[in-house]
């Protein structure tokens, strides 16, 4: 039992250190299929537990706060359920038209699922960000009837005194159908929660093929990838300012079929000529450096040999422009 703001006694939510939480079934059952949105404030573990729950890497991860522009699907088959996890830009407080519209988005997706994960790190308080997202949430569980689940992310790098405080945290955060700690790095827990959310899934048949991971583009998990090299090592303002588009990708004529190489030309968007400077650096040394991090991503995601043709050029103030987010697909 826990108390809620007047001091009345309320259930807590089910603590879950294996298995399903309590009320959910646990023997053989329908197949289930559906979708899942992980949100959190920006860099709660989101996208590093998409990654682990699927098995493979579909979406970019950074120790730089707002990594994530664009939903990532990926998708997790299992035997007695498909979970189609939907990776989200943190929700935070704007200041930009692009920060609105990355909210608008995390909003948007929130109608659409299934079951909501919230992502709350162990290495962190709770905060005025958390019970931001928090009041969202109850919302949603409330009127829109959509199931949340607590998930206390990152319990790798906390003992198990922190982490017993930080569940009680979010005991007393909201209301909430499970608490689940886990950590995506070290693998702890990460089947458990695949199971939690894959039993609020409805009963469905398989969405889509076994052995597909994610529906994205190529394009896009290219860009991606790029944003996630560039973005490694960098000053704590470049984050905001980065976007990649792809802009060409042609198979090289005259290359044996055995041997095929793809030309990809990607050109790097910042907002200033310093921070031009910042992604090139001297010499060209960042550049080459974040191309070759980024071209062994992408041939590892096309399963082929690539030459990336990287190009950083300056598009003013383009996160406050309507006209420029438009044509850099936001």
């Amino acid at each position: 039992m826990g108390t809620d703001s007047t001091g009345q006694a309320r259930e807590s939510s089910p603590l879950v250190t294996g298995g399903v939480p309590s009320g959910q079934p646990t023997g053989q059952s329908a197949y289930r299929a559906g979708f899942a949105c992980l949100v959190g404030r920006p860099n709660a573990g989101k996208s590093t537990l998409t990654n682990a729950l699927v098995g493979q890497k579909v979406a970019i991860t950074s120790s730089k706060p707002q990594t994530t522009r664009h939903t990532i699907r990926g998708i997790a088959t299992t035997d007695r359920a498909q979970l189609i996890l939907v990776d989200t830009p943190g929700l935070h407080k704007p200041r930009t038209l692009l920060g609105e519209r990355l909210n608008d988005l995390v909003r948007e997706t929130l109608l659409e699922v299934d079951v909501i994960g919230f992502c709350l790190p162990a290495d962190q308080r709770i905060g005025p960000g958390d019970t931001f997202i928090a009041k969202d949430l109850a919302e949603l569980r409330t009127v829109r009837r959509r199931p949340v689940v607590a998930l206390a992310t990152k319990t790798d790098l906390v003992d198990r005194e922190r982490l017993a405080e930080h569940l009680i945290a979010i005991d007393r955060l909201g209301d909430w159908d499970a608490i689940v700690p886990v950590s995506a790095v070290s693998g702890e827990q990460v089947a458990e929660v695949r199971d939690i959310l894959s039993s609020y899934l409805p009963e469905s048949p398989q969405l889509y093929p076994d052995g597909v991971l994610t529906d994205e583009p190529e394009a896009v998990m290219i860009a991606e990838l790029v944003r996630e090299a560039a973005l490694e090592g960098v000053r704590d303002e470049l984050p905001h300012s980065l976007a990649v588009v792809v802009e060409e990708m042609v198979p090289r004529e005259d290359r044996p079929a055995d041997s095929p190489l793809l030309d990809v030309r990607v050109n790097v968007y910042v907002e200033r000529p310093s921070q031009k400077a910042i992604v090139i650096g001297r010499g060209g040394s960042r550049l080459r450096e974040v191309g070759t991090n980024a071209r062994r991503g992408i041939e590892a995601l096309l399963g082929q040999k690539v030459f990336l043709d990287l190009h950083v050029k300056v598009a003013k103030d383009w996160q406050r422009d309507p006209k420029q987010l438009q044509r850099l697909g936001f």
